[in-house]
């Protein structure tokens, strides 16, 4: 048997505000909503929606991640990079390794895939 083709619609994800993930607050007091609508058996492989008031996190990347941002206005700044400036309708990827800040400036909302490091 094939497996199952997943969609985000059909999820029913349970928000979860300020859960963790590889940013740590450094600037303002932002809060997150996370709906994790999908996990993988191994629990390496997630998908969902993640939304962040204003506010500035250090991010230290172990893992892989897929985003398009949905809503909102940020500003990720690698180690060593120019600022990139993201906002609705932008599809990004972070990677491993990646280390910096992530500004937002306007609550943002995205859709992500997560690949977790073994």
């Amino acid at each position: 048997m094939s497996p199952a083709i997943f969609t985000h619609r059909s999820a029913k994800p349970i928000a979860e505000v300020d859960a963790p993930w590889p940013g740590t607050a450094i600037a303002g007091t932002p809060q997150t909503v996370t709906l994790n609508g999908y996990a993988s058996a191994d629990g390496k492989k997630l998908m969902g929606t993640w939304q962040s008031t204003p506010g500035t996190w250090a991010i230290d990347y172990d893992s892989w991640e897929y985003c398009h941002l949905l809503e909102g206005h940020c500003v990720i700044t690698a180690e060593g990079r120019d600022p990139v400036h993201l906002r609705a309708g932008d599809i990004f990827i972070v990677e491993p390794g990646t280390k910096g800040t992530w500004e937002v400036l306007e609550t943002i909302r995205k859709y992500y895939v997560f690949v977790l490091a073994d």
